[in-house]
C-alpha cells in the first residue's frame, strides 16, 4: 500500500509538472561568439617604444520566447560570460570597470561581472484589436540603418499599429527615476526636486514600398537628472531621424539623416550661467552593387563637429554610433570596448566630429565562402584646440568568412592603419607609428 501511494504521488507530480510546462510553448534562440585579437601597436607609438596586445573576448546569449496564448508572448534575454578570457573584470585592464551595458553597476576591485547569467530583457507582448503593445525592458537605441545606432536595453512601453503599407509607433522610455533614487536623500541638498527624472517620448512611422522602406522618427528627450548636480540644469532635446532603404535591380542603397535641436543646458537659476542650445547634424549614405558572385560599394558617414566652444550653440552631431563599425581599427567600437580605450580608440567613442569614407569589394567563390577588401579613410570634421591635423589615417582591411554550418561561421581578418597626423595632437614634432591588427571570430546563432 505504501509503495502504491508513492507511485501514485509520483504520477501526480509528473502530471502536475507536465500541465505547467504545456501551459506555454517555449522557443529558444540565442548566440555565442569568440574573438581573438592581435593588435601590434594600439598606442600608435614609434616602433622602438610601441608594444603589442593579444587577447580573446566572448559572449553567451540566450533569448527564450514563451508563447502563453495566441497573440500573447513573454520574451527574456540573458547574457553570460561577456568578458575577456582570463580577465577578472568585466571588460578591460582598469582597476575599476563599469558594466555599461544595462545595469550601470560600478563594482570596483576584481569582482567578476557577467560570469553568470544576467537578465537584460523581459518583455510582455500582446496584440489587441487596435494594435500591438510591448511592455518591459527591451531593445532601445536602434532605428533605421546601423548608422547612429547604439543598441542597448531600456524600460519602455511601445505601441505598434498598421495602416495599409505603413507602420506607426509610439514609445515611452524611462531612463532615470529620481523620485525613489538613493541620490535624492530626504533632507539632502537636492530634496524637493521631484522633477529630476529622465524621460523620452517617440513617434515614428515606416512606409513599405516595393523594394524597400522609408521611415521618420521624432523624439523628445527630457533629461532633468542633472538638476541633482551641484550646478543644476535640464536638457530638452528634439530629434528627427529620417531614413530610406531601397533596391534598384542589382543596386542596394540606404541613407539616414540625424538632426538634433533644442536646449542642451537649461540652468536652474544659476547666477552667471548662460543656456546652451543644440543644433547638430549627422548623415550617412551606403551603396552596394551585386554582380553575380562579386559585389562592390562605398559608404560615407559624417557627424558635424563644433569648433566654437564660446558661443551659445552646440553644433556637434549625434555621432555614427557604436553599432556602425566601418573598419577593423579606425572607429571600431569593439576595439574601444575590449582594448581599454587607448590609441586610436580614444577618439572612437560615439564617432562624433568625424568624416569617414569607405570603398569595398567582395567575392563569393562558393555560397559558404566570402572574401572582402575595404579601404577606409577617416578625419575630424572640425579641428579643435590647435591640433596638427584633422587626418586620422587610412586603413586597408581584408576579411574572409566561411560558413562551417548554416548557423556557425568562422572569420579571419587583417587590417593595416597608416596613422594620420591627428594623433600627434598639438605638437607636430611628436613621433607616431602605424598599426596593424590580426583577428579571427567564431560566431554561433540558434
Amino acid at each position: 500500500m505504501k509503495k502504491f501511494l508513492v507511485i501514485l504521488l509520483s504520477l501526480g507530480l509528473i502530471v502536475a509538472f507536465g500541465a505547467t510546462a504545456s501551459a506555454a510553448d517555449v522557443k529558444f534562440g540565442g548566440s555565442y561568439y569568440l574573438v581573438g585579437v592581435y593588435d601590434d601597436n594600439a598606442m600608435l607609438r614609434a616602433s622602438d617604444v610601441g608594444y603589442s596586445r593579444a587577447y580573446f573576448y566572448q559572449r553567451t546569449r540566450l533569448q527564450p520566447v514563451f508563447t502563453i496564448a495566441e497573440g500573447l508572448t513573454f520574451t527574456v534575454r540573458m547574457d553570460a560570460l561577456e568578458k575577456q578570457w582570463g580577465n577578472t573584470n568585466w571588460k578591460s585592464v582598469a582597476a575599476v570597470d563599469t558594466d555599461t551595458t544595462n545595469s550601470r553597476r560600478n563594482p570596483g576591485g576584481t569582482q567578476k561581472i557577467q560570469e553568470n547569467f544576467e537578465f537584460e530583457r523581459a518583455i510582455v507582448t500582446f496584440k489587441t484589436a487596435i494594435g500591438q503593445f510591448d511592455v518591459g525592458y527591451m531593445s532601445a537605441g536602434a532605428w533605421g540603418t546601423l548608422f547612429g545606432d547604439a543598441e542597448d536595453t531600456k524600460p519602455r512601453i511601445k505601441y505598434t499599429t498598421k495602416a495599409g503599407p505603413a507602420i506607426l509607433l509610439a514609445i515611452y522610455e524611462k531612463r532615470f527615476e529620481a523620485d525613489t533614487s538613493a541620490v535624492v536623500a530626504p533632507g539632502g541638498p537636492y530634496a524637493g526636486k521631484a522633477d529630476a527624472d529622465y524621460d523620452c517620448y517617440y513617434l515614428a512611422g515606416i512606409y513599405n514600398f516595393k523594394g524597400g522602406n522609408a521611415g521618420l522618427l521624432y523624439g523628445y528627450l527630457v533629461n532633468n537628472a542633472n538638476r541633482l548636480a551641484a550646478t543644476p540644469l535640464r536638457t530638452k532635446l528634439h530629434i528627427l531621424y529620417p531614413y530610406v532603404k531601397a533596391t534598384f535591380g542589382p543596386v542596394y542603397v540606404e541613407a539616414e539623416i540625424n538632426y538634433m535641436f533644442g536646449t542642451l543646458y537649461e540652468f536652474d537659476n544659476v547666477a552667471g550661467a548662460t543656456d546652451l542650445k543644440k543644433n547638430g547634424w549627422s548623415a550617412y549614405v551606403y551603396a552596394k552593387a551585386n554582380m553575380g558572385p562579386a559585389y562592390f560599394g562605398a559608404q560615407v558617414g559624417w557627424s558635424a563637429g563644433d569648433d566654437n566652444a564660446t558661443d551659445d550653440t552646440d553644433n556637434n552631431g549625434a555621432g555614427g554610433g557604436a553599432d556602425w563599425n566601418p573598419a577593423l581599427i579606425l572607429m571600431n567600437d569593439w576595439m574601444n570596448t575590449w582594448a581599454g580605450g587607448v590609441g586610436t580608440n580614444v577618439a572612437n567613442n560615439g564617432k562624433t566630429n568625424t568624416m569617414i569614407y569607405s570603398v569595398f569589394g567582395g567575392f563569393n567563390p562558393t555560397p559558404k565562402l566570402n572574401l572582402e577588401v575595404a579601404m577606409i579613410s577617416a578625419a575630424r570634421d572640425k579641428s579643435l584646440a590647435n591640433e596638427v591635423s584633422k587626418n586620422m589615417g587610412i586603413e586597408l582591411d581584408v576579411q574572409a568568412s566561411y560558413k562551417i554550418y548554416d548557423n556557425l561561421t568562422y572569420m579571419v581578418g587583417a587590417g593595416y592603419l597608416w596613422t594620420g597626423d591627428y594623433y600627434k595632437g598639438t605638437n607636430s614634432a611628436n613621433v607616431i607609428g602605424n598599426d596593424y591588427i590580426l583577428m579571427n571570430k567564431l560566431s554561433l546563432s540558434f
